[in-house]
């Protein structure tokens, strides 16, 4: 009840607060342009995602993602400013017009697409939720948590599938809602929780980041949803919804074609056709979305193409240590495919 009344409210409010703001349709890709930065909404702290040092750096995927679009529209990937925002202000943020893109891990669904007015620009990361318990628990299986106290943060789509995999397995469960995450792990660190749930890559980041004694904590073997999570506009904006998505896109096909960070100079030198478009030594893709012929250039050269940012950020050498899985190229056995360059 509580779940879904929530997220119902939290819905509804979104919708409001879309309409509130028709102005904005249509005109960011110009304001961006003239502000001379991009403002991205990431997640508060998520190791491997988003994540802030004590300088102030942002590094991690969806960093990466929210950097190549600078490259893209200024040819400069610093050209950026981050948000941090829990899941319960992103939505918002975006509605406002107080980022402009949302390049957090946020899932993408039939209710966000249409009764908040967005727009999924591709996904950067294929997930499903999962959930952490202590070791010394003992519990192997999510089906042994039937009557369990689970620590979830509210407005997120984790919420609803808890209350729905419960539901089907005519389990029962009480939820302890918090949205700040670094109190969510607290309380269930102080045992206030017997499980938390989230995508299984954040129980990975916070496992290896936020919470002490990565071997203190076992993720179950149960995967409950599907989450595909990538970058998020506004309706109605369609320049801007381009860029984004074939931002994303062009990264996938850069390893698609064995473009690197490394070889890209080289490569430019290259006679296949199809690396001459991409690389706008043969122009056409740029103007198409409103940029410069050497927006991919810019990307590759400064970001890298997506595998190199999926394993320096969350790969086997990293501490999440995350397997290629789902997030593999289509040729090697995953989903991730690049719509074609033509």
């Amino acid at each position: 009840m509580i779940v879904k009344s929530f997220i119902a409210i939290g819905a509804l409010s979104g919708a409001v607060a879309l309409t509130s703001s028709p102005a904005l349709a249509g005109t960011t890709f110009d304001a961006v342009k003239a502000k001379g930065f991009v403002q991205c909404a990431v997640n508060t702290g998520l190791a491997g995602f988003s994540f802030s040092d004590s300088q102030g750096k942002w590094t991690g995927l969806d960093v990466d993602l929210c950097k190549a679009i600078a490259a893209a529209m200024f040819g400069d990937a610093e050209k950026v400013k981050f948000t941090p925002t829990t899941a319960q202000q992103r939505f918002v943020a975006l509605q406002s017009g107080e980022v402009d893109v949302i390049t957090r891990n946020a899932t993408q669904t039939l209710m966000r697409d249409t009764s908040l007015g967005f727009n999924g620009a591709g996904v950067n990361f294929y997930d499903g939720q999962g959930f952490l318990v202590p070791a010394k628990s003992g519990i192997k299986s999510a089906k042994e948590l039937n009557g369990a106290t689970i620590c979830v943060q509210p407005g997120t789509t984790t919420e609803l599938n808890l209350a729905d995999y419960f539901r089907k397995n005519k389990m029962t469960f009480k939820p302890v809602l918090i949205e700040k995450l670094d109190e969510l792990l607290q309380a269930y660190a102080a045992g206030r929780c017997d499980a938390y749930t989230t995508d299984a890559s954040g129980l990975a980041a916070v496992r290896a980041a936020q919470l002490s004694g990565k071997g203190e904590h076992a993720i179950l073997p149960e995967r409950i949803s599907k989450e595909p999570l990538g970058p998020i506009v506004r309706h109605g904006d369609d320049q801007w919804l381009d860029l984004v998505k074939w931002t994303l896109m062009g990264m996938i096909e850069a390893e698609e074609l064995g473009i690197t960070s490394k070889n890209v100079d080289e490569m430019l030198k290259s006679d296949d056709p199809v690396i001459k478009r991409f690389l706008g030594v043969t122009p056409g893709y740029g103007k198409a979305v409103g940029v410069d012929e050497k927006w991919m250039y810019n990307i590759i050269k400064q970001i890298g193409n997506y595998g190199e940012s999926y394993e320096r950020h969350v790969g086997v050498n990293t501490p999440l240590k995350l397997e290629r899985g789902q997030n593999a190229l289509w040729t090697n056995g995953g989903l991730m495919y690049a719509i074609p360059f033509r």
